[in-house]
């Protein structure tokens, strides 16, 4: 069996969410889809029974793929989690030492990281330099833009 990974609670139950979705709504819709494209006659020539056997493909790989990732995952509750060390989970207000912007992250696992909702992976850069700290420390991390230096202003466990 592969390793198990940490994913928040709140990851985890989108995880399911998707799967369920997947298993009640769209695998039955694409079977009837499949269906009614046979209906129309000769398979070789048919792209609508193609395209839905392709999407059928899909939607069991994605199947398959989320219930790897459901049986393997570490559900950690953040809400059960405080103080003021920067771990797993931790929403981060920083701000960058130079331009003065503050920004607030939460440290997620791998396959719950989302930039555009402040969600960054474990395993990130940032989110690497920032593990074990505490609030009022210093951080600097290794960015495409070159180093940036960060202070942590503030960390919670929501």
């Amino acid at each position: 069996m592969r390793d198990k990974f940490p994913i928040t609670l709140n990851g985890y139950n989108k995880l399911e969410e998707e799967l369920k979705q997947l298993k009640t709504v769209e695998r039955p819709a694409i079977s009837g889809a499949i269906s009614e494209a046979r209906e129309l006659g000769d398979l070789s020539e048919n792209a609508e029974y193609h395209a839905a056997r392709e999407k059928q493909s899909f939607i069991e790989g994605r199947i398959i793929e989320l219930e790897d990732k459901v049986a393997r995952a570490d559900i950690i509750d953040v809400s059960k989690l405080s103080g003021t060390t920067v771990r797993f989970g931790a929403t981060v207000k920083i701000v960058d030492e130079d331009t003065d912007i503050e920004k607030i992250y939460q440290i997620t696992g791998e396959y719950e990281a989302d930039l555009d909702q402040g969600l960054i992976s474990i395993v990130s850069p940032l989110a690497r330099a920032l593990i074990g700290k505490n609030e009022g420390d210093s951080v600097e991390v290794n960015t495409p833009n070159g180093i940036r230096s960060y202070e942590i202003l503030s960390v919670r466990y929501i």
